[in-house]
């Protein structure tokens, strides 16, 4: 594949995600919630919770020279977040939207660690593609140029991932 094939399905990519996760929230929903989706946002923070220590351990394989523990541990980090992206659409695709209480009064405190967790994932998203096709083409120069802006923003949202899914968890209606 050339740069320019991966590019432009990197763009492709880029666009059509947030385009399916806005058209879920579009479509009209089932009248009940097939039990088996009920699990998915546990599965959701915790495969967030896990690409967090994936992360965070590629970076200290890569700080000690172990290059392939890094590609290891990023190629996992990166199929675990396509799984939670399978799992976040099915959910969402069943589900009926949870809403934070308006009388909590971390409700301020939740929508702004949401909005940001869903402004930021937006964001990394093509770097993170970028950043995995640069790696895996043994492009080293342009991988840590841009891996260096891609780790904290990904860590960032899968840190709020889960921090998401604590607050909102107890007002599940399951």
């Amino acid at each position: 594949m050339t740069d320019k094939t991966a590019f432009r399905l990197i763009v492709v990519i880029t666009i059509a995600i947030p385009a399916a996760v806005l058209a879920l929230y579009l479509i009209p929903k089932p009248d009940s919630v097939p039990a088996w989706a009920t699990h998915c946002p546990m599965l959701n923070a915790f495969l967030n919770g896990t690409c967090t220590v994936l992360l965070t351990a590629s970076y200290f394989a890569i700080r000690r020279k172990k290059v392939s523990l890094h590609k290891t541990l990023n190629i996992t980090a990166f199929t675990l977040s396509a799984l939670f992206l399978v799992s976040y659409v099915a959910y969402h695709f069943f589900g009926k939207e949870t809403l934070f209480p308006k009388d909590n009064p971390l409700r301020p405190l939740y929508f702004f660690i949401l909005s940001s967790h869903i402004i930021c994932s937006a964001i990394v998203l093509p770097m993170v593609l970028l950043t995995f096709y640069r790696g895996l083409t043994n492009q080293v120069v342009k991988h840590r140029k841009l891996a260096r802006w891609t780790l904290p923003i990904w860590l960032y949202v899968t840190i709020t991932g889960v921090v998401v899914y604590l607050m909102i968890s107890p007002y599940y209606p399951f």
